[in-house]
């Protein structure tokens, strides 16, 4: 990001204290030339690229979270996966399909919590019978 402020900076003629000793002296051709158009210097583009990436990370962990909860700790892996697929779905993931199984495992979940506790009258499977 440093590099793409010092670039926007020597393009628009805009030289600061700190890049004043390694730009080179450009005419006035140069200053009048229009910006490149790349992904990196598009204002706040790192900011939705992270939240991106932690939106989809949340997607994959809430699908993680809700098939784990289908055996173990029910109790806290189910909710946790719906509350991630959630804010998955919220912050607009690239991975909607994989939140919404999320959503659907933590639901999972409580449902396979809720049959265990009318069933066996504890929350702990009983595969002895």
């Amino acid at each position: 990001m440093t590099l793409t402020l010092i670039d926007r900076a020597r393009r628009t003629g805009h030289v600061t204290d700190r890049d004043a000793g390694d730009a080179p002296d450009r005419g006035p051709a140069d200053t009048g030339a229009a910006p490149e158009r790349t992904p990196d210097a598009a204002p706040g583009s790192a900011p939705r690229r992270a939240a991106g990436r932690e939106a989809d990370g949340l997607a994959v962990a809430s699908f993680v979270l809700g098939l784990v909860g289908l055996l173990v700790f029910n109790l806290l892996l189910g909710p946790a996966a719906i509350v991630m697929a959630l804010l998955a779905l919220a912050r607009r993931t690239r991975r909607p399909g994989r939140a919404r199984l999320g959503l659907a495992l933590g639901v999972a979940d409580l449902v396979v919590l809720a049959v265990l506790v009318t069933v066996n009258g504890m929350v702990a499977w009983d595969l002895a019978g």
